[in-house]
């Protein structure tokens, strides 16, 4: 169950520049909009659902402000095909089998079944899943990454929870959170979600970041690569995302990865060998890769 004594995470900022300035304390450069939606989400009570394109900093966001509550972060990734057992609880069962050899082997069949049965479905057997383990142990925070590969009826099933985060257990009870957990939803966008869920939600979209914001970033997250190579390979990945026509431009993510690469090899500055070398750091598909490298030869080349 919730320690009822737990700090409320509304009450951890006072404004929604502090929230910025401990998410950037962590290494996560969000600009005022997002830190706005961030603090309004915990002031609420209300989930956070973030779309954007991969690699831009959805998941991160979740990271951090679990760094910046200091609350431990659970995670639960979403694919297709998976069930409430999977964001729940299950039971033990290779444990229970155990159990029930011994109760059988020291009682004998003398013993009653019903006591028997109680004793298989007791807490010791059951196997927490993130949902679960959110609505425990809040205040924690609570990532759902990728709901938009869910189907519907997992995603009917979420919004249940976070309407009254409470979970009956048949065998145990009600378990219900004293502080709801704060709760970050990730989508790509690949199918859309339902607007009963949207409305459940403060919604926020996170776009590829500007020049300066980028940099900053590969800055504070990668302080191992210098100045101006920095600035280099985010203009270079500014320029590649504007291509057209390819089918996974280059997040942030990305961009880090790249730079992380050169700065790996000793460059200072990007140069064309060594950025078409590294271009699988930035470049997932054969594909975009072609045009890629017609372009670093038309940007760099000359």
């Amino acid at each position: 169950m919730s320690d009822a004594g737990a700090m409320d995470p509304a009450d951890a900022f006072a404004s929604a520049a502090d929230l910025g300035a401990r998410l950037a304390e962590t290494g996560y450069v969000g600009d005022d909009a997002l830190a706005t939606v961030a603090w309004l989400g915990l002031r609420l009570h209300r989930p956070l659902l973030l779309e954007g394109e991969p690699g831009t900093g959805k998941t991160a966001l979740a990271e951090a402000l679990a760094e910046a509550l200091d609350l431990p972060l659970v995670r639960l990734q979403c694919y297709e095909g998976i069930d409430a057992t999977q964001a729940l609880y299950d039971w033990d069962f290779p444990r229970q089998i155990l159990h029930l050899r011994a109760v059988e082997a020291t009682a004998g069949a003398g013993s009653d079944l019903g006591d028997v049965e109680d004793s298989l479905f007791d807490e010791r057997f059951l196997l927490s899943r993130p949902v679960l383990r959110a609505v425990r142990e809040a205040p924690v925070v609570l990532l759902v990454d990728e709901i938009d590969r869910a189907d519907d009826e997992f995603e009917a099933f979420l919004l249940e929870v976070l309407s009254t985060w409470q979970v009956t257990i048949p065998e145990l009870g009600t378990v219900s959170a004293t502080t709801p957990p704060v709760v970050v939803l990730t989508s790509n966008r690949t199918r859309e979600l339902h607007d009963a869920l949207k409305r459940r939600c403060l919604y926020h979209w996170i776009d590829h970041p500007g020049l300066a914001r980028e940099i900053a970033i590969v800055r504070s997250r990668a302080p191992e690569v210098g100045v101006a190579l920095a600035q280099q390979v985010v203009g270079l990945v500014q320029r590649v995302r504007a291509e057209p026509g390819l089918l996974k431009p280059p997040g942030v993510a990305e961009t880090l990865d790249w730079a992380r690469a050169l700065a790996e090899l000793g460059a200072r500055e990007v140069d064309l060998e060594r950025a078409a070398a590294t271009l699988g750091a930035a470049i997932k598909y054969r594909e975009d890769a072609l045009r890629v490298r017609e372009a670093l030869e038309r940007i760099l080349g000359g």
